[in-house]
């Protein structure tokens, strides 16, 4: 038995039998065991009680292209490159960049897990299958880095439209590129990009979104998290939907963003942005201060008042951004 089978076998939430999930996969009930003692070190909360079954305490669904699909209109399932749910990988961004040459524009990786999905200060994180989404999608611009600029804050208000979708109208951005829903990270967002300044780029957009969080993730993590089963009632949207509803915005928002560029979005992260008004810390290689959010202008930059008046943009990944007296 193959720990995905199990997961299956298990993702009605119902207990279910050892007996029983040894007959149906033709091995012994120690097979079995060993299995889900294997999901539980990949961090999935296996359940069990002496003459009760094994289960997991919530409903789940196991991601599949052809459900995936079914979520999309036609003409986003006719416009997609490869779309592959794996059931493990290093990590989905990896895999496109491995095969850029050979994959067409909007081709699509998902995991179930990433075994080098990397957290905070690069320690390792947990990706436990079945639970949450780990998506990365490749899009190809003629317009060079040039036209880049913001690229990242536009996939944040695309994330954002999807989530709107999804019936979740409390999270925010925080500049440049996490999603917060009560102060708590709901999901992140990477982009890298190669090719030429003035050329064809292509760019390479991991997402990933906590769907269902296990205490286990609660724990590791250095910073307060949250997932959509939290923020619906412990009634999360199925996690085939929300791969294709992400997909869809995804497709319209980077054509809107290949056509307008970040210009494109800038109202609409406006309305999402957690920053403006704030009272702010920023702190660099150099200098640190205090001051006030500004939003952000056209290129994406983070506006910052300083406390002495003046207004500084701040468009440096090195330089860290945090809300006086909070994380």
């Amino acid at each position: 038995m193959l720990a995905r089978d199990l997961l299956e076998a298990l993702a009605t939430g119902e207990a279910v039998s050892g007996a029983a999930l040894a007959r149906r996969a033709g091995v012994t009930r120690a097979a079995v065991w060993k299995q889900i003692e294997a999901l539980r070190l990949k961090g999935v909360p296996v359940e069990a009680k002496v003459g009760g079954g094994y289960r997991l305490p919530w409903r789940t669904e196991l991601l599949d292209p052809a459900r995936i699909r079914e979520h999309l209109p036609p003409d986003i399932a006719q416009d997609l490159g490869l779309l592959e749910v794996h059931w493990e990988i290093d990590s989905t961004s990896s895999e496109l960049q491995r095969r850029l040459p050979t994959l067409d524009d909007c081709s699509i990786v998902i995991g179930e897990m990433q075994s080098a999905g990397r957290g905070r200060r690069g320690r390792a994180w947990l990706s436990p299958p079945g639970m949450n989404l780990y998506l990365s999608i490749l899009k190809r611009f003629d317009g060079g880095f040039a036209g880049m600029t913001g690229l990242s804050l536009a996939v944040g208000v695309i994330l954002m439209r999807a989530l709107d979708e999804l019936g979740i109208r409390t999270a925010g951005l925080k500049w440049p590129n996490d999603v917060l829903a009560g102060q708590a990270k709901l999901a992140g967002i990477l982009v890298e990009l190669s090719g030429e300044y003035l050329g064809p780029c292509t760019a390479v957009i991991g997402i990933g979104v906590n769907i269902r969080l296990p205490d286990a993730l609660h724990e590791q993590a250095e910073q307060p998290i949250t997932d959509l089963a939290s923020l619906r009632g412990d009634d999360p949207p199925g996690r085939n939907r929300v791969a294709g509803v992400l997909i869809e915005k995804l497709v319209e928002g980077l054509r809107q963003f290949d056509r307008q560029g970040f210009a494109g979005f800038v109202a609409d992260y406006a309305q999402y942005d957690l920053l403006k008004g704030e009272p702010l810390r920023v702190i660099g290689a150099q200098s640190e201060f205090a001051g006030t959010g500004e939003g952000v202008d056209p290129r994406g930059a983070l506006l910052v008042r300083r406390d002495e008046g003046d207004i500084v943009a701040i468009d440096s990944a090195d330089v860290s951004v945090r809300r006086q007296g909070k994380p």
